[in-house]
């Protein structure tokens, strides 16, 4: 199992230990460095944010290229999926070319083993989608297909905000055959549009902007992608149950506020907060010396061993 340590210092001074470093093109204000002791090996997890300035982005990595173990690439992803068809980012693809040493991982092979894996775990662990026909809210269902596909598997009543919050199309999908059609049809143009348009980056990850408060209350379960739940959603949640990552404990209490009744975070807590599923995949990637993303069959024997679990936090009494 994992075990945590804060450091503080020059990182670069620490030669023994494997370095991750997530370049994201989220808020500087988000960063965080913590140092993790995994199966025998020391790692240094750093998330260094851009504002949304990919030029930036381009820079640290050039800059750190050769000089760290594995890059997350955090903010941004470098593909979408839907049932079997992946589109490339091209804002995206031109920060992964830069790494021309160091491997770089998105988080999205982590994704779709581990969050198949928490819906399973949860099923059999909680109550949570004991209820039949659990209404579900997955704010991007192509960011997260895997935790999408194993919830409507599990018999949920879904709906799907990929065309809500990334299209801005007042249209919820509620299957992912129906999001699949869609994705032909959309996705070949959305992957060439600046990556800002899509999703929240930069400053607008600490702002929020209310929108389709009907569609929140809705739900009883709220799933996906942490900025995109937080950028959007109303000031008040009750009892709702939310599903995400990369929630710091500010972010904790923020949702305490608005009265969520149940946090679950589908990576374990590191020093107090959740880290992206890309600084994890990226852990993973240089702890197994791989030049790049690892196989299905990898993930599930890592994820075995090392014994992760989500984090389940009531917020409520």
């Amino acid at each position: 199992m994992f075990k945590m340590a804060a450091i503080k210092g020059n990182f670069s001074m620490v030669n023994t230990m494997k370095r991750v470093l997530s370049v994201s093109l989220g808020s500087s204000n988000r960063d965080h460095t913590a140092l993790l002791s995994l199966m025998g090996e020391s790692f240094i997890l750093q998330r260094t944010g851009t504002n949304g300035d990919l030029k930036k982005m381009l820079q640290l990595v050039k800059e750190n290229d050769g000089h760290v173990n594995a890059f997350g690439l955090g903010g941004i992803d470098l593909y979408i999926e839907a049932l079997g068809r992946r589109y490339i980012i091209r804002d995206a693809q031109k920060i992964a070319a830069a790494a021309r040493l160091t491997p770089m991982v998105d988080g999205s092979g982590l994704k779709n083993t581990l969050e198949r894996r928490v819906v399973k775990l949860l099923q059999e662990e909680t109550d949570i989608f004991a209820v039949k026909r659990r209404k579900v809210l997955v704010v991007s269902a192509m960011d997260r297909f895997g935790l999408a596909q194993s919830m409507e598997l599990a018999g949920c009543d879904m709906c799907y905000g990929d065309l809500l919050f990334t299209l801005k199309i007042p249209l919820s999908l509620k299957s992912l055959r129906t999001l699949s059609y869609w994705a032909r049809v959309c996705a070949p143009v959305i992957r060439l549009l600046p990556f800002s348009i899509l999703y929240p980056t930069g400053k607008k990850q600490d702002n929020g902007s209310p929108r389709y408060r009907h569609i929140f209350l809705n739900a009883d379960v709220i799933a996906g992608d942490f900025h995109f739940i937080r950028r959007y959603m109303p000031e008040e949640l009750p009892g709702k149950i939310v599903i995400t990552n990369t929630v710091t404990a500010d972010d904790i209490d923020m949702l305490k506020q608005r009265g969520v009744h149940l946090l679950v975070t589908t990576t374990p807590e590191i020093e107090g907060r959740s880290f992206g599923t890309n600084v994890m995949e990226a852990m993973l990637v240089a702890y197994t010396g791989s030049r790049g993303e690892l196989n299905p069959a990898d993930y599930e024997l890592l994820l075995d061993k090392l014994d992760i679990k989500p984090r389940v936090l009531p917020l409520q009494q």
